[in-house]
């Protein structure tokens, strides 16, 4: 056997080793092999590099290393009231513990160990971050509950009944309008919204991501590549939130920003790379009075900030420092450059340089921070407008399943992600390119070997100011589809993951927070994924298009009562755009229908299949009692929008979500998957404004159909005392206000 054999042998070895699937099978049902040149660069992303027979033993000698159960890694995940099994190599059977709980409580016992078997930690029956010690040495012991915190636990919570029938609405935060909004959403507009939804019986505002993004870069706007998922987008402050709308307009007028303000509300779509700058100029106008006046007087505003940012700690100095970086480091053209083509110096952000910098650049690195402060007073007014106003959940926040690579999250903690590499999709039956992401995350080695410090960082950011979280791809909790950077799609492997350990830890976040957990599992869902949420409280989302047995629709009864229910996704079409074929112009316009075989027009041969969907739906939702019985099918342009809602809002799960477009009869979607500037993707403005709302006829008209649809699938609970089945916000805690988490582990 040559060299390059037994090398080859020993990188797919080491791949395997290190949770690469180097053998899998396709959407096609085709068994497949990953080649070593894949490996050799997918290994060298997680920290194992193997370009060299040398390097390739000391990779193999470092995942030894890490792997050996000879001892315990820096945290424990472990569930209430189930026995905790730990490596004999690791701990003596016979020998003592001790356990010191959150709550101040000691355990105390001694390990056993059955012949042959691990040894066994005594069951933990108090959820929480306890510290397990072992010869005075502190493990983190990460105990979950049965289940996070469900849809059903938040409906008994408000008083909503044991068979909750909760519904609400979903937006996407940018298309928000409201008057001097300058042109793209913000966290008054979604408070309005928030408010106005409650008014109508709405338990829910789910919305998309909040991240924070890139401000030295407006132009880079897809809330779904952030350059940190820790942080919050800027660009949806409202500028007379914390100040009054006196100090806003005299900002405005500072910078001469009127015109453009007016100009920027008139259009339909965001001018994102002139929107966000006329929006910091008159920010930056606030910080500079507030710099001069209050911190210097030292007022109770400021006093806040202060705090904020002491909370916030090395975590908002970094993403601070990033933003200040990231604005001064362009290239000949002006550009902001990747952090990777920054001065080696300024590549580490615990170096002396960067220290240096921020020193001398204080007031910009500052600036950066009150704008955080800022958006994250903002979202939890938004949430407790929400729960104030009657919500049962209130907002529901979107977690992107990966950032950019050359953005905040990755320079300040690069030992925790992966380097060199994006994850996406292999191809499938729908693309069969496949789809490369251009995101990066978190590398399953390090989160291990570092306590899942990240994760649990990023889950309590996510749930800081929210009743809820929807997680995107919790697919990837399972495995990530990984390319090498520079190369196709169709040129990766699968890495897997922790799963256990992630899905205790976002049930044990879940509890903490009292706010519920939604997984995005939708596509090739692995068996038993589905039932493994749920069996740690986490809703799945099920989705109109996708619940058909063969050419039927499932009627709605028979939905997963697990999952939360709606029409559409951001990266779907609507009811309107599906039922008139818009979704297949589009994909057609941009070069995503592929040629046929048999020589028929593609765009033409989906125009005729959605045809027979379409009356396929007509006939489920004629069943289900919410179109006209024996009425024909209507034409493409006259959507059945209501019904479509009706039938969803119908079904059988604890929870139903109405997007905005649909509840406002709208044709475009948000996002087109696959394509960048051909399709206007996150920039379509709503055409009515939160306050009116109210006067849209058909709006109103769909809401009360979700809600009349909500009530006959579940009655009313019985009134309570005070003689409502309606709690108020203010007769629960808000997790907008509740006190900060304890440190991380």
């Amino acid at each position: 056997m040559s060299a390059a054999r037994r090398a080859g042998e020993s990188v797919a070895s080491l791949a395997a080793r290190a949770g690469f699937e180097v053998d899998w099978t396709d959407a096609h049902g085709v068994g497949q092999r990953v080649d070593e040149p894949t490996l050799a660069r997918l290994l060298d992303s997680i920290g194992l590099p193997c370009a060299s027979a040398l390097q390739l033993r000391q990779s193999a000698a470092a995942l030894v290393a890490g792997q050996s159960a000879r001892r315990l890694p820096p945290l424990v995940t472990a569930e209430c009231e189930r026995v905790i099994a730990l490596p004999a190599s690791a701990v003596r059977a016979g020998s003592r513990y001790r356990i010191e709980l959150e709550s101040g409580a000691r355990i105390e016992g001694r390990f056993t160990a059955p012949r042959g078997a691990p040894v066994l930690l005594a069951p933990v029956g108090e959820p929480g971050y306890h510290t397990l010690l072992l010869n005075e040495h502190p493990v983190t012991l990460a105990v979950a509950p049965s289940r996070g915190h469900t849809v059903e636990d938040a409906a008994r919570a408000a008083q909503r009944g044991e068979r909750p029938a909760l519904w609400g609405m979903s937006a996407q935060l940018y298309g928000l309008r409201r008057p001097h909004d300058g042109g793209l959403g913000d966290y008054t507009a979604l408070a309005e919204l928030a408010s106005l939804g409650a008014s109508y019986g709405a338990d829910v505002l789910a919305l998309s991501p909040t991240h924070a993004m890139f401000s030295a870069n407006p132009a880079w706007f897809s809330p779904y590549a952030p350059s940190s998922r820790h942080w919050l987008n800027v660009a949806h402050v409202d500028p007379a939130a914390l100040f009054g709308t006196a100090a806003a307009d005299a900002a405005r007028a500072a910078v001469q920003n009127d015109e453009a303000w007016r100009e920027l509300e008139t259009s339909d779509l965001i001018d994102w790379p002139r929107a966000v700058p006329s929006k910091l100029r008159v920010l930056r106008t606030l910080y500079d009075d507030f710099d001069a006046r209050e911190r210097r007087a030292n007022t109770p505003r400021a006093q806040a900030f202060e705090a904020f940012c002491a909370h916030g700690g090395t975590a908002l100095e970094d993403h601070a420092r990033f933003e200040t970086l990231h604005a001064t480091l362009c290239n000949a053209q002006g550009q902001p450059t990747h952090w990777r083509d920054w001065p080696a110096e300024l590549r580490d952000a615990r170096g002396a340089a960067v220290e240096s910098f921020a020193d001398e650049h204080r007031r910009e690195v500052d600036f950066h921070r009150f704008l955080q402060w800022l958006a994250a007073d903002g979202l939890a007014q938004a949430q407790r407008r929400a729960r104030d106003s009657g919500m049962a959940i209130g907002l529901v926040a979107d977690l992107a399943v990966g950032c950019d690579g050359s953005g905040s999250e990755t320079w300040s903690q690069p030992q925790d992600m992966l380097a060199h590499a994006s994850i996406g999709a292999p191809p499938d039956l729908f693309n069969q390119a496949g789809q490369n992401w251009g995101l990066t995350t978190f590398s399953p080695r390090a989160l291990q070997a570092n306590g899942f410090r990240a994760f649990i960082g990023m889950l309590r950011a996510a749930f800081a100011h929210a009743g809820g979280v929807r997680i995107d791809h919790i697919l990837g909790l399972r495995r990530l589809w990984l390319v090498p950077e520079g190369e196709s799609a169709k040129r990766g492997a699968y890495l897997r993951y922790p799963f256990d350990d992630l899905l205790r830890l976002i049930a044990l976040e879940s509890w903490r927070h009292r706010a519920v957990a939604i997984g995005e599992d939708l596509g090739t869902v692995p068996p038993g994924l589905r039932e493994r949420l749920a069996s740690h409280g986490l809703h799945g989302i099920r989705v109109l298009w996708f619940e058909r047995e063969g050419a039927s629709f499932v009627p709605p009864g028979r939905w997963d009562a697990n999952g939360i229910a709606t029409t559409t996704t951001h990266d779907l079409p609507t009811v309107a755009g599906w039922w008139r074929g818009n979704d297949i112009d589009w994909r057609d316009r941009v070069g995503q229908t592929l040629p046929r075989a048999d020589g028929q027009n593609p765009a033409a041969f989906e125009h005729a299949q959605r045809a027979a969907e379409r009356a396929a739906l007509w006939e489920a939702m004629q069943r289900a009692g919410v179109a006209t019985a024996g009425a024909a099918v209507p034409p493409p342009d006259a959507a059945p929008v209501d019904a479509a809602l009706a039938f969803v809002a119908s079904g059988a799960s604890p929870l139903v979500t109405c997007p905005l477009e649909d509840l406002l009869g709208l044709a475009d979607q948000p996002n087109l998957p696959g394509s960048v500037d051909e399709h206007p993707n996150w920039r379509r403005r709503l055409p009515v404004s939160v306050e009116a709302l109210p006067d849209d006829a058909g709006f109103v008209r769909r809401v009360q159909t979700v809600a009349q649809a909500r009530r006959q699938a579940y009655p009313a609970p019985e009134q309570t005392a005070s003689g409502s089945g309606r709690s108020t916000g203010g007769e629960r805690p808000d997790p907008a206000r509740a006190a900060p988490p304890p440190a991380l582990p």
